[in-house]
């Protein structure tokens, strides 16, 4: 390489460090501030603690008497699980549907949900809460995978465009051996469809794992709550047992994200094309 070239390089790599230091920062510090000795914000030296100890992991675990941590994981496994499996299914059907089939109102429906999805969810919240009180749903954490999983189909360009790529002329030669829609559906397209399918499961997961704003909102009962909304309630005594249970609740969803890696490169890419 030419001195040019070589410079190119060097300031391009300079920045790409700067930038995951600006962004691994709040991370480490973090990740040290959950081994504190003293468990409080106003002990810390600085950015970093004085003293390091596992006491936070092992009170985040052990004392379950006002702070039950395991039953709030627990909760929030369970809400993620369901609403990853029911999104995923909504998702997956509305976009082959979308992308399959022709009918009418469909490119209304097709605009309609491009123009609602750029509205922010919480404008919705006073009438989610409305609609959950007078169905009883308040303080149930299946009102909590109902509104995840109603709301996934809303996102299903992504898988739309999977489905585009495709070629049609699969679809066609199993109909011309008289395969009904749902054989084709079942026997063709979801084998064909593994990476977004993976990618759709994973990202309908992260998002009740990590959401606070609606728990907080339907869950008034201690023992229903999810680890998001159990966090914030700490006092600033206990930040010590919420950096250890932020650390925690991260490290699950960044392992999947790391092994699944391909397949949401895959689905990506895959979803962005079209035949």
């Amino acid at each position: 390489m030419n001195w040019r070239k070589r410079m190119d390089w060097l300031w391009s790599h300079a920045l790409l460090i700067v930038i995951c230091f600006i962004f691994f920062f709040p991370v480490l510090w973090l990740i040290l501030a959950s081994f504190s000795a003293t468990g409080s914000i106003y002990d810390l030296s600085g950015f970093f603690p004085k003293a390091f100890s596992l006491n936070g992991y092992k009170t985040l675990f052990g004392d379950t008497v006002m702070y039950d941590y395991p039953n709030w994981l627990k909760n929030t496994l369970f809400v993620a699980v369901c609403s990853s499996v029911l999104g995923t299914t909504l998702v997956i059907l509305t976009a082959y549907t979308i992308s399959r089939f022709q009918f009418k109102a469909r490119k209304v429906l097709m605009k309609s949900t491009l123009v609602l999805s750029m509205f922010p969810g919480f404008m919705t919240m006073t009438a989610v809460y409305l609609l959950m009180v007078n169905f009883n749903l308040i303080n149930q954490l299946w009102a909590l995978i109902l509104i995840y999983a109603a709301g996934a189909p809303m996102g299903y360009l992504t898988q739309k465009g999977y489905f585009d790529s495709i070629s049609a002329s699969v679809f066609e030669a199993a109909r011309l051996d008289g395969a009904s829609n749902f054989r084709i559906f079942r026997s063709i397209a979801l084998p064909l469809s593994k990476p977004i399918i993976v990618y759709t499961a994973l990202t309908q997961f992260a998002w009740p794992w990590s959401d606070f704003i609606l728990p907080n909102l339907l869950l008034k009962n201690k023992n229903l709550w999810t680890v998001a909304v159990g966090l914030m309630h700490l006092d600033e005594t206990q930040f010590t047992r919420f950096a250890a249970g932020s650390i925690f609740i991260a490290v699950p969803i960044v392992i999947l994200y790391f092994a699944l890696s391909g397949f949401l490169v895959s689905g990506v890419t895959a979803g962005a094309a079209k035949e």
